[in-house]
């Protein structure tokens, strides 16, 4: 079978982390013997075709370099918001879909392609082949946030094939707006390979891994750190950067605050594994991946009660608590999460979860899909 993966987010090189969860994915389906391509965007006049750990991928050019800014640095909304932007968008979406026909020709036997987040690769997919879509997160919000959005999502959503989601709450969204029940019972989250993650052996503190947005709240992380001992580890980057290092310097945290930036995944996975408790105070989350990687390394995970689908994942084996979106709630949540007990409760759903993500049973789950996708 030949899968086409269509993603506005697909990593550069080896350790990169944009669309870095999509990849494990794509190996594991190449492992078990598939004809796995990915259409990607070109970043800034970088185009071509290459191969990532033998996975080959295209990156389209759709507009001067200058202006392929739409992807890998997750300022599309901002971006669009221009006459400009809205004209690069809309070219991404033509360059998407030439560069999945591109992919598909030539194909021996059964071809899909699977279109991850519904926009703007939902948007670019051919009508002529099969298609799956996988909504992430930032796509489902945005379904029932506009008119026009909820339109042209529920046009995307109701002509593929198979509707996938990586949350339960993320399927509801798209229930809601299309009507289509059928992708209730396809949730499944991306596949995380832990052979190599060790547990976390504790004494490092409280760490959130974060993309720095808004939406992250991690600013409700380090004001709940004026009610703690120990130190923070912040892993990520993101346009709040600046206003959180003030805050932190406001409330004179400096020596118990760090910034590491944007880190790989093995990287991620070192912090992990000597953190005591993590931090996870997103509103609206999609699944919450990263609060997943941490019980995966056996460290305990506080999330908000508005967090989304990470409220329903982190109940789902054990291993989190939930609590208000306040600093007080939080650090109470904090204090019980480094008991031995929530530790050894965090350590035996990182191993549910070990299992449930391995790439190899989450790959069988979507071949099962395609092959529903290419009988129609």
């Amino acid at each position: 079978m030949r899968v086409v993966f269509l993603t506005h987010n697909y990593p550069r090189h080896a350790g990169d982390v944009p669309g870095a969860f999509l990849h494990p994915l794509a190996t594991a389906l190449t492992g078990r013997g598939h004809d796995v391509r990915v259409v990607a965007p070109a970043d800034r006049g970088r185009d071509g075709r290459e191969a990532l750990d033998g996975v080959p991928v295209r990156r389209v050019h759709y507009a001067a370099p200058e202006r392929e800014n739409l992807a890998y640095d997750g300022n599309m909304q901002g971006e669009v918001r221009s006459p400009s932007g809205l004209l690069a968008l809309r070219a991404l979406i033509l360059a998407l879909r030439e560069g999945a026909r591109r992919e598909a020709a030539g194909a021996e036997g059964e071809t899909v392609v699977h279109a991850h987040w519904w926009i703007p690769a939902g948007l670019a997919l051919p009508r002529e082949l099969p298609r799956l879509v996988t909504l992430h997160g930032t796509d489902g919000r945005l379904l029932e946030r506009r008119a026009a959005l909820r339109w042209l999502g529920r046009r995307v959503l109701r002509r593929a094939r198979i509707v996938t989601a990586v949350s339960e709450d993320l399927a509801a969204a798209v229930v809601r707006v299309t009507h289509r029940r059928d992708v209730m019972s396809r949730v499944q989250p991306m596949p995380i390979d832990s052979r190599d993650r060790p547990w976390s052996r504790g004494g490092g503190g409280i760490v959130v891994v974060a993309r720095l947005t808004k939406q992250k709240r991690v600013d409700l992380a380090i004001r709940t750190m004026a009610e703690l001992d120990g130190p923070l580890t912040i892993v990520g980057d993101g346009p709040e950067r600046p206003a959180l290092e003030r805050l932190v310097a406001s409330l004179k945290l400096q020596s118990r605050v760090r910034f590491t930036g944007l880190l790989p995944g093995c990287d991620v996975a070192r912090e992990l594994g000597t953190a005591d408790v993590m931090l996870f105070p997103a509103v609206n989350e999609g699944f919450g991946l990263a609060a997943i990687e941490a019980l995966i390394a056996g460290v305990p995970v506080v999330v908000c009660r508005d967090g989304g689908g990470v409220v329903s994942a982190v109940q789902s084996h054990g291993g989190g608590i939930v609590t208000d979106p306040m600093p007080g709630a939080l650090a109470g949540a904090v204090r019980t999460s480094r008991t031995p007990a929530r530790r050894v409760s965090a350590r035996m759903a990182g191993e549910r979860w070990r299992d449930e993500l391995a790439p190899d049973v989450v790959a069988e789950r979507f071949e099962g899909w395609y092959r529903e996708a290419i009988r129609g």
